[in-house]
């Protein structure tokens, strides 16, 4: 549980993002992907593009259980 005023701070209504996706070739033939924050820098990455997706259904406030 957050106690401080940034924690109810409600979702923005705009991201954005830069999201770079590549196909993995060796034999699982699986995409991953990258976000990068172009006003941090900060850069995370997925192992499935469901892993993308929940993160960005997360940050929108989309995700069930998303405050």
């Amino acid at each position: 549980m957050c106690d401080t005023e940034e924690c109810a701070e409600p979702q923005p209504d705009y991201l954005s993002f830069l999201v770079r996706l590549w196909r993995m070739q060796d034999g699982a033939d699986a995409w991953r992907g990258s976000i990068e924050s172009p006003h941090t820098g900060e850069r995370l990455g997925f192992a499935s593009l469901e892993e993308l997706f929940a993160f960005l259904l997360e940050q929108t406030g989309a995700m069930p259980g998303a405050e």
